[in-house]
C-alpha cells in the first residue's frame, strides 16, 4: 500500500501502453516516462543523465531504453545507465495497477 503523501497519477488504461511501448505521464515539472515491459510496467524519469534528453522519445527494447540523442541506455526496472555516454542513473517511480488502469507516483523510489 502506497504512504498517505505519495500523489498517484493515472498513467492511463492499460491498453494506452502496448508490450515495448513508452508513455509519457506529466504533472507540473514532473515528465515520468512509463513503460510496458512484456505486461509489467516501469517508470523512469523522462530526462537523460547525459544530457538531458527526453527518453520517451526512444526506443525500448527489453527493459532498456535508448535515448534518441546520443544512444545511451538505462535500465527501465533500476534506472541503472547501461550504456555510455550516460554514467549517471535516472530516478525511477512507483507504479501500481488497479484493475485496468496504471498509476505512476510523484515521489521517487
Amino acid at each position: 500500500m502506497a504512504p498517505a503523501d505519495e500523489t498517484w497519477l493515472a498513467a492511463g488504461h492499460i491498453d494506452d501502453i502496448p508490450a515495448g511501448r513508452v508513455k509519457l505521464v506529466e504533472h507540473g515539472d514532473i515528465r515520468i516516462a512509463v513503460c510496458n515491459v512484456d505486461g509489467q510496467y516501469y517508470a523512469i524519469e523522462d530526462v537523460c543523465t547525459h544530457d538531458g534528453g527526453s527518453l520517451d522519445q526512444g526506443q525500448l527494447e527489453g527493459d532498456e531504453i535508448e535515448c534518441p540523442r546520443h544512444g545511451a541506455r538505462f535500465n527501465v526496472r533500476t534506472g541503472a545507465a547501461t550504456l555510455m555516454p550516460a554514467v549517471m542513473p535516472v530516478p525511477t517511480y512507483p507504479i501500481k495497477i488497479e484493475g485496468n488502469q496504471v498509476f505512476v507516483s510523484t515521489m521517487p523510489d
